[in-house]
């Protein structure tokens, strides 16, 4: 049996927290993923969601 594509966010900025599937009770720890802009997209470790940068954003970050 295949296993489902990964969920996809498409995001207006580069650094993002993740915290696992809102639809699972439990999720994961809360980690912090930095898109590289080169590449424009990140995977979680944990939960393997992929969080795309909108190519039309005004990158704006708050740190």
């Amino acid at each position: 049996m295949a296993r489902p594509a990964p969920q996809v966010v498409v995001v207006t900025r580069t650094r993002i927290a993740c915290d696992g599937d809102q639809a699972q009770a439990l999720g994961h720890p809360r980690v912090w993923l930095t898109i590289p802009e080169a590449v424009g997209f990140v995977d979680c470790g944990y939960c393997d969601c992929r969080y795309e940068l909108d190519p039309n954003a005004h990158i704006h970050d708050d740190h």
